[in-house]
């Protein structure tokens, strides 16, 4: 029996394994209840009493000797498969192409930052709203085209649920929570349901502003709009207000600034009038005010708002707004160097 024994240490220090069915394979002939060691176990009853406590003790041995064997082979195959794994074969071996920040990321960053140095902080909200902090508490009247399913995308058909088209639903939200003073930036993403074309998306990003405080006045919302205007296009550039109407805002207005390209001499970009606008903005209608739960005989504000698309394109000139949102390498990496 020892020459057995002696035969099989042996042959289990030669054992080798590629795979875990090979492995299973080695436990099933060395250490299953009718494997080698098993057989020798059986054996042992045979034994003279004498000889039982010497090959007693390398029966033991020889299998412990069979379970480490198994377990090493074990573990050098798990760490050999983990290896492989974070491998991928099927990579090109040309270096892959990094492109940069999106520009749209870069012109909201620098957006936020501004309005951040004059006191606001950033709100979020859910791009899935509902009716009543999208249009109802906006002051939108019940047969206004902005609640039509040609500019507004619906939830399954429902007319209470849809997808946000501003992100003043955002301010309607802080509103209805926070007690004034108030002052946020809500930048975001929006929907609108139109046509896609060079000039137009479905989807796109917007920054808007709201200041509610006791006594805020138009005067309040021209200076932050001039020092906007001058902080992201130049110190020379220039403002005006026009007379507009939106329905959360009364009086309402639209902001031109002097054209950068031309510098308001006159140019293709802003039809040869020298200015382009950029943003709309007013006084926050009381109506609003009362229904977020604020006393409108008491607190005044001014919102603005911009579609971060339009101010991108007058920084860096994209004519297709396309471009934004298909991901192409070569169109990003035409800004490294506005990081």
């Amino acid at each position: 029996m020892i020459d057995k024994i002696n035969k099989l240490l042996s042959d289990i220090e030669e054992v080798k394994a590629t795979n875990l069915q090979e492995l299973e394979d080695l436990r099933i002939k060395f250490l299953s209840k009718k494997g080698a060691i098993s057989v020798l176990m059986d054996d042992f009853r045979n034994v003279a009493a004498e000889e039982k406590k010497v090959l007693g003790m390398r029966l033991n041995e020889l299998k412990n000797k069979a379970q480490d064997k198994i377990n090493e082979l074990k573990e050098n195959l798990e760490n050999s498969n983990s290896t492989e794994e974070t491998i991928d074969l099927t990579r090109t071996a040309y270096p892959v192409q990094l492109g940069s920040r999106h520009p749209l990321s870069l012109v909201k960053k620098e957006i936020c930052d501004i309005f951040k140095r004059l006191g606001f902080s950033i709100a979020e909200g859910p791009e899935i709203e509902d009716d009543w902090h999208v249009f109802s508490s906006l002051n939108f009247a019940d047969d206004h085209p902005a609640r039509d399913m040609q500019d507004t995308f619906f939830i399954a058909r429902s007319p209470e649920v849809v997808l946000r088209t501003h992100t003043s639903s955002v301010q309607t939200r802080v509103m209805e929570k926070q007690e004034p003073p108030i002052r946020i930036i809500c930048p975001g993403r929006v929907y609108r349901n139109e046509a896609i074309s060079y000039r137009a998306h479905c989807f796109f990003h917007q920054v808007e502003a709201l200041y509610i405080d006791k006594n805020v006045s138009f005067a309040d919302l021209k200076q932050v709009l001039l020092f906007f205007a001058k902080e992201m296009f130049g110190a020379d550039t220039k403002i005006r207000l026009r007379p507009s109407y939106f329905p959360f805002t009364e009086p309402s207005a639209e902001m031109d600034i002097s054209c950068n390209i031309c510098g308001g001499k006159g140019c293709p970009f802003c039809k040869h009038t020298g200015w382009v606008e950029i943003l709309g903005c007013g006084m926050v209608d009381p109506n609003v005010l009362e229904n977020c739960g604020i006393d409108s005989k008491v607190y005044t504000g001014y919102a603005l708002g911009m579609g971060i698309e339009r101010i991108t394109n007058l920084k860096y000139r994209v004519k297709d707004l396309r471009m934004f949102s298909e991901n192409d390498v070569r169109f990003l990496k035409q800004f490294e160097n506005a990081q």
